[in-house]
């Protein structure tokens, strides 16, 4: 089992920049593909960003693709999602999810094992 706590989000001025940040506990991190997720209100669930186990592959959703990075370290159990040129479309609570064993790149909410608290990101126009 893992625990995971996100941090970072907060309210951003439209092309301003977020930083969330995942921390694990529990069993092994590197046990785990990791992804980031984002729910608006009214709206599904939708997949943002992807990490492999060991940070070989990364993967986006396609509308967020160039603005938002993903990035793990296994040393510091950490998963981290760099957002930039934010859009007001953006505002979300935001969630860091655990795929135990995957192979990263999932994008359905059902294929992750555990999720974190979710923080609210805002971005006002």
């Amino acid at each position: 089992q893992v625990q995971l706590v996100e941090s970072g989000g907060g309210l951003v001025q439209a092309g301003g920049s977020l930083r969330l940040s995942c921390a694990a506990s529990g069993r092994t991190f590197s046990s785990y593909a990791m992804g980031w997720f984002r729910q608006a209100p009214g709206k599904e669930r939708e997949f943002v960003a992807g990490i492999s186990r060991f940070g070989r592959n990364k993967y986006y959703a396609d509308s967020l693709k160039g603005r938002f990075t993903i990035s793990r370290d296994n040393a510091k159990n950490t998963v981290v999602l760099q957002m930039n040129s934010l859009k007001p479309e953006d505002t979300a609570v935001y969630y860091c999810a655990a795929d135990y064993l995957g192979v990263g790149g999932r994008v359905g909410p059902d294929e992750y094992d555990y999720w974190g608290q979710g923080t609210q990101v805002t971005v006002s126009s």
